[in-house]
C-alpha cells in the first residue's frame, strides 16, 4: 500500500511554533517518525508540505492513480478552503484528515472543517500519533474495499 501524507501551512514550523499546543518535535523528526511507523505496517509513505493552497491541490490531484490513500493535515486551510475540499472530492481514493491538536478545544473558528466532509474520517487531538492512526484507518479502508 502506498500513502501520500500532505501537510499544509505552518506544519513545517513544528518544534518552533506554539510548543504548548503542537509539542517540541520538529518537522523533520515527525516525518522520520511517520515513515518508521508506516514501515512497521508495511506501508510506503511519501510526505510533502506546502504553505501554498495551489501546491496542496496539485499534490492531491497528483495522487490520482499513484497512491492508495491520502493523509492530509490542511492546517488553517481546513477551516475555509473550498478549493482543497473540491480537489479531495475529485479523486476517488480514501482520505483521512489529521490535526495534531484537538481543533474542537481551541478557538471557535477552528471547530468547523470544510475539508473533513471529503474524507472518510477526521482524527484530531492525539499529537503526531494521529498520523499513525490515520495510516491504520486507511489500511482498514484498503482491505475492506479490496476483499
Amino acid at each position: 500500500m502506498k500513502i501520500l501524507v500532505i501537510n499544509g501551512p505552518n506544519i513545517n514550523m513544528l518544534g518552533i511554533r506554539e510548543k504548548h499546543i503542537y509539542g517540541t518535535m520538529n518537522y523533520e523528526n515527525m516525518c522520520k517518525y511517520i515513515k518508521e511507523k508506516a514501515s512497521e505496517l508495511s506501508v510506503e509513505v511519501e510526505i510533502v508540505q506546502s504553505n501554498i493552497e495551489g501546491e496542496i491541490i496539485n499534490f492531491i490531484q497528483g495522487a490520482y492513480e499513484k497512491y492508495d490513500g491520502i493523509v492530509i493535515n490542511p492546517g488553517a486551510y481546513t477551516h475555509y478552503s473550498i478549493a482543497i475540499f473540491d480537489a479531495l472530492m475529485s479523486i476517488e481514493i480514501p482520505k483521512v484528515e489529521v490535526h495534531i491538536s484537538n481543533i474542537h478545544k481551541r478557538e471557535e473558528f477552528r471547530h468547523k472543517s470544510v475539508t473533513a466532509a471529503a474524507c472518510v474520517g477526521q482524527i484530531c487531538g492525539f499529537g503526531i500519533y494521529g498520523y499513525v492512526m490515520a495510516i491504520n484507518a486507511l489500511l482498514e479502508e484498503f482491505y475492506k474495499n479490496n476483499k
